[in-house]
């Protein structure tokens, strides 16, 4: 039973909606127990700033440590379990197929749970591709060299997410805008709303007619523009709603 209430009106605009598109940020993780990228500095990487470790230069001045930091991320990805809200994500895409996630967490738990239609604005912490040709790399040989090579040009490897100082990939960024500027219904999911080009797409489904919906723990830069508000978090509320869908 919900501990928050749902206005009537929002109910209405849930069941008449068909187009509905999903923005994500770490919040929604969270809840799983994926530390946030800043929080993301326990133990040995304590001394270090997430910011310092995450640019194509610091990559260049040590890719050792870079490497090592990821690969400490990755098992604690590894380790975390899709939450109720994901799950909710999964069901909402079943009920409406003309459904998008956009995300801009690079943790995969959305795929985990069984979504299908994600963007992923910041890539995924889960691939690996190689620094000096930016392409893809599945499979390579292990020498014991940190980091790896790339089997096709020896370059070194690196993991497929988008660094501070680099570009987000045009085709998700348009592919986004477009799915914000389409849907009847747009939901900010455990974001702050503070990342550009991100934080830009829920204006963009506000300016162009959709109900807007946000869902967070504390106010955002969207808080006092969207159409409905819900201070708290994803697996407590999303589960509430998809069931009302």
């Amino acid at each position: 039973m919900a501990v928050f209430e749902i206005p009537s009106k929002l109910i209405e605009a849930l069941r008449r909606v068909r187009e509905v598109a999903v923005l994500t940020g770490s919040g929604i993780s969270a809840e799983s127990g994926v530390p946030t990228f800043r929080d993301a500095r326990a133990g040995l990487w304590s001394k270090f700033r997430p910011e310092d470790l995450a640019t194509p230069e610091a990559f260049q001045r040590n890719s050792t440590l870079v490497w090592e930091w990821y690969a400490w991320r990755r098992e604690l990805v590894a380790k975390a379990q899709p939450n109720a809200g994901h799950l909710a994500l999964v069901e909402l895409e079943r009920r409406r197929p003309r459904f998008t996630l956009i995300t801009q967490n690079v943790d995969g738990l959305h795929q985990r749970a069984g979504n299908r239609k994600v963007i992923e604005l910041h890539g995924n912490i889960t691939r690996t591709k190689c620094f000096e040709e930016d392409v893809a790399v599945e499979t390579w040989t292990e020498t014991g060299e940190t980091p790896p090579r790339c089997p096709r040009c020896g370059g070194r490897l690196r993991p497929d997410v988008v660094w501070f100082g680099e570009t987000l990939s045009p085709e998700a960024v348009e592919r986004a805008v477009t799915a914000s500027r389409s849907c009847e219904l747009f939901l900010s999911v455990g974001t702050s709303t503070l990342v550009h080009p991100a934080a830009a797409l829920p204006f963009e489904a506000l300016h162009h007619g959709a109900t807007v919906v946000e869902i967070n723990p504390d106010p955002t830069p969207l808080t006092n523009h969207a159409h409905h508000v819900f201070q708290g978090l994803a697996g407590g509320i999303l589960p509430e709603l998809v069931r009302l869908w």
